[in-house]
């Protein structure tokens, strides 16, 4: 099997752990916001955009340099333990100083009630403890039970969603029996808590799925590895953290700025954005494993150049099909008619989504050449950009500023690795093809969202004119894929 046709079919498996859990979260966003108001939809936005900042730091980049170092170290063992154990450390003095200081924490987040950081710290535990047993899964190259894994995780917080956001409410309105405990914890807590508690729980059944791999692992502390592995991976989290900046920063000066309804009002638009997102972090558990153990071969900048490509070519398409039907989703998958006020958002989110995929492409050269300090560089100017552009443009333009500053800064970051990278690992990647493919995508998007919204019939059309340019330009490059 070739190795690009090994790297789509592995993509293809961990899209479905990737594609899937995302999918069925962004079913469940209606029947939050059916559920919570746009003020309460608003905490629940909040939570999770302390969550990836405190993932980014806990984590600190670690996940990417076990991706290097196990490629070129000959002892990947000392890697394996080594990585672990130094997550291990650093979690546990987070966790027993967030709880003990977990009520002023808490005021510091703007959390009204306590409870929800100390959540928040449950699960920001678990998930960061299972970073590098997930990573052994996916380097090793064992997608099925990498992805089997991550479906259990997302089947046990879709049925608790279920269960106590419809389930509960609909037995105590038409008098089914319940254990009282149920009932009692429903009454008492506000609706939103049962979303952050069916996350920890989620979490922790991951764990407990992944303790007993932890022990096949020689715990074995190299400090002189973690030294080098640390060097190489604080650029990553500082570049991570900034990051997080660009993708979240936004949603919490919305609701600073125009208040919280607003703020709940973009963030559930924004997730009709995460179609793209799932297709990128589906992209990149299977091309991150996949580039690092290609760097050696003869042909492995052309390789590199391909999957970008391709990459562009699918991005576009999917990009081109949540716009053509973007009111259809917004039914679906949002329900009430308040939250559809911010639906312009979604093709310029979708975009500047489809940029970062292109960037974490890139990104490759200043990971294979150990220069990640430009990584960090890179998403601070893109923080920067975030930040200066939304505090002086929402107060004139409202929400739409948030959309504009999330493309203006990954557009950006996009274009300064693409430079930088032809002067320290060039890549003859094929520009002419990928801007092809995105300025059709743009056009098509632009007419179908202006002049033909709502009538499907020109989707349709749109849809399949764009896939018949696909085929008719690269029909002969799918046939030599499928028969490698």
């Amino acid at each position: 099997m070739s190795s690009l046709k090994r790297f789509f079919k592995d993509t293809i498996i961990y899209g479905i752990a990737a594609v899937l859990p995302r999918a069925i979260n962004i079913f469940l966003v209606k029947l939050h916001t059916s559920t919570l108001d746009a003020e309460k939809y608003a905490v629940n936005t909040d939570y999770y955009v302390y969550a990836a900042y405190l993932n980014a730091l806990l984590t600190f980049g670690m996940e990417t340099a076990f991706f290097r170092f196990f490629s070129k170290e000959k002892e990947k063992g000392k890697v394996v333990s080594t990585s672990f154990i130094s997550l291990l450390i650093s979690t546990l003095i987070f966790f027993f100083l967030a709880l003990f200081f977990n009520d002023e924490i808490a005021v510091f987040f703007g959390f009204k009630n306590p409870l929800f950081f100390k959540l928040l710290v449950y699960t920001i535990t678990l998930d960061t403890l299972v970073v590098v047993p997930f990573a052994y899964l996916r380097v090793t190259n064992k997608p099925l039970k990498f992805t089997a894994i991550k479906l259990i995780n997302i089947g046990v917080f879709t049925i608790l969603n279920v269960f106590f956001l419809w389930f509960v409410p609909y037995a105590i309105k038409n008098g089914i029996s319940l254990p009282e405990a149920i009932v009692n914890y429903y009454n008492n807590y506000p609706k939103v808590i049962h979303i952050f508690v069916a996350g920890t729980v989620a979490s922790l059944s991951t764990f407990i799925l992944l303790f007993p791999s932890i022990f096949k692992f020689k715990f074995e502390f190299d400090i002189t590895l973690f030294k080098r592995m640390f060097k190489y991976s604080f650029p990553i989290m500082i570049g991570s953290l900034a990051f997080v900046t660009n993708e979240n920063l936004d949603k919490l000066l919305l609701g600073d700025i125009l208040g919280e309804k607003q703020m709940g009002i973009y963030a559930a638009c924004y997730k009709l954005g995460v179609f793209m997102t799932l297709y990128i972090m589906a992209f990149r558990l299977g091309a991150e494993p996949f580039f690092f153990n290609n760097a050696d071969k003869k042909n492995a900048k052309e390789t590199y150049s391909k999957v970008l490509t391709w990459f562009t070519i699918f991005g576009s398409f999917f990009m081109l099909i949540v716009v053509v039907f973007i009111d259809l989703f917004a039914q679906i998958l949002l329900g009430k008619p308040e939250y559809f006020t911010a639906l312009s958002i979604v093709p310029i989110i979708l975009l500047a989504n489809l940029f970062l995929g292109i960037y974490n492409n890139l990104s490759i050269w200043y990971k294979l050449t150990d220069k990640t300090k430009y990584g960090m560089y890179f998403s601070i100017v893109g923080a920067f950009i975030t930040i200066i552009f939304n505090l002086i443009m929402i107060p004139k333009i409202g929400f739409m500023a948030s959309a504009w500053a999330t493309l203006i800064a990954f557009g950006t970051m996009m274009v300064l690795s693409y430079f930088v990278g032809k002067k320290h690992y060039p890549v003859n990647y094929k520009l002419k093809k990928i801007a092809y493919y995105l300025v059709f995508s743009i056009v098509f998007e632009w007419i179908s969202f202006t002049l033909f919204r709502g009538q499907y019939w020109f989707s349709i059309v749109t849809i399949l004119l764009f896939f018949g340019l696909i085929y008719y330009n690269e029909k002969e490059e799918i046939k030599q894929i499928l028969k490698r």
